[in-house]
């Protein structure tokens, strides 16, 4: 599971950002594909995606675990201004 409380009420010093990316980046790459599948789908942010299970399902695990990744780490920047 991907705990973003900590995330979001940490200081944004350099080390710190680096760390908490470092630590978001480490637990996304440990979720299996469906589970990667399902935070996209479910994912609450400013914006909303809008991917059909049938373009998911043709993307590479690798690919998917990007997008959650630059979705997360957009949310945390976009919580920290």
């Amino acid at each position: 599971m991907i705990n973003t409380a900590g995330i979001f009420n940490a200081g944004f010093e350099r080390m710190d950002s680096e760390r908490i990316f470092e630590e978001l980046a480490i637990s996304i790459a440990s979720l299996g594909r469906s589970e990667v599948e399902d935070r996209i789908k479910n994912f609450k942010g400013s914006f909303k995606f809008d991917f059909t299970d049938e373009y998911l399902a043709s993307l590479t695990v690798d690919r998917l675990r990007h997008i959650l990744l630059a979705a997360i780490s957009t949310k945390i920047k976009r919580k920290a201004n």
